[in-house]
């Protein structure tokens, strides 16, 4: 195979953004990505830009709305340079409080973010019903995050692979089967087809990274099945996105798409009776008005979980050229175009603006794989 200067390991939301944003740069770019997986994590997210809801800690507060704030104008250039509407819907996600603790807590996160500069308000429990009529009758208050909001994750992938080969790159329908190097530098990729020699390699495989041979290092990434359902959105109620404990309820075209899990079953994706009664039990809790709706369809996938919660993205220490873009977990839409320019800047100019150093892969022992099984 002809050589590249970037081999991309995985075609998901977050290997075509570093595969956009590294041919957007003037190189040579090559996307292995064996095909449509029905396990795979973008397809079954529902794409929340939840920066300030959904902070996993306070070292990624900055940098998840950075990220955020990207699509505001990636949305409109995709838009011109593909003809594909990704979704980017900006209207903000109120996180629902039903008892005194979670009215204490999230009052007291609405007060941190705005002390950091961020616009995030408290709404009393009139005021959420004032806003949103027919949203849950027992909520006691929400946080409210203005400027949060949403993609369509399966549009933003397909934009993105699109744009990457306008710029030029190839996208190879092959799975990565080795990474090979040459001297403590990463030297390319191979696949059954043969080997493709590269100057620089992005693992971006999702939960299937710590498989690939060759890795300097076993890779603490595990699988975490998420199961969602979707019903038609009830008439009459404005659009919105509604939150509480990992749930959620999400207006997109016309359907509610309900969510989410959070399951350690392996690499077994397949939804549960158990897993639709707890998506809809939380759901109905939010907007009553979907006890009246139909599920029109449900569905699974398996998102790349590292044991500490946060991406691992940036360089192995130990081999050159070797870049990760991995573990993104629940966050991997929200993060993907960030993390794209990250990778692209580090190889191009060996160096981000963006601090990176919570998110190393050497952080983590490979024994905390476990840490999270039940």
């Amino acid at each position: 195979m002809d050589a590249v200067d970037v081999a991309i390991v995985g075609g998901g939301a977050v290997g075509a953004a570093c595969a956009r944003a590294a041919a957007a740069r003037g190189l040579q770019v090559a996307v292995f990505e064996p095909g449509p997986d029905p396990a795979a994590a973008s397809p079954a997210s529902a794409g929340l830009l939840a920066a300030q809801i959904e902070p996993t800690d306070d070292a990624l507060l900055a940098l998840s709305v950075r990220a955020r704030d990207l699509y505001e104008p990636l949305a409109p250039a995709l838009a011109e340079t593909t003809g594909i509407d990704i979704g980017f819907w900006r209207a903000g996600i109120a996180s629902f409080a039903f008892d005194d603790a979670a009215v204490d807590r999230l009052k007291e996160g609405a007060g941190r973010q705005r002390q950091a500069g961020l616009r995030c308000d408290w709404l009393e429990g009139d005021e959420v019903w004032e806003r949103w009529p027919g949203a849950a009758p027992d909520c006691r208050g929400a946080l409210f995050a203005p400027e949060d909001g949403a993609v369509d994750p399966q549009a933003l992938t397909r934009a993105c692979l699109a744009d990457a080969r306008r710029l030029g790159a190839a996208l190879r329908v092959e799975q990565v089967a080795t990474i090979e190097t040459v001297n403590g530098r990463a030297s390319g990729v191979v696949t059954r087809a043969g080997k493709t020699p590269a100057a620089h390699v992005v693992l971006a495989a999702g939960v299937w990274a710590p498989q690939i041979a060759g890795l300097p290092r076993p890779l603490p990434v595990e699988p975490v099945r998420g199961q969602m359902a979707a019903t038609a959105w009830p008439a009459g109620t404005p659009a919105a996105v509604f939150y509480h404990d990992r749930g959620y309820v999400l207006s997109r075209g016309g359907d509610a798409l309900l969510g989410s899990t959070m399951e350690h079953a392996g690499f077994e994706c397949r939804v549960t009776n158990e897993g639709l009664a707890q998506i809809f039990r939380g759901a109905v809790r939010l907007l009553p008005a979907l006890l009246n709706q139909a599920v029109q369809r449900m569905w699974a996938g398996l998102r790349p979980v590292t044991p500490d919660g946060r991406p691992i993205v940036g360089p192995d220490p130990d081999v050159e050229r070797l870049w990760y873009a991995a573990g993104h977990g629940r966050s991997g839409i929200l993060l993907a175009a960030l993390t794209g320019e990250i990778i692209a800047d580090l190889v191009t100019k060996g160096e981000t603006d963006v601090d990176i150093s919570a998110l190393r892969v050497d952080r983590l022992k490979p024994q905390a794989m476990n840490s999270h099984k039940p």
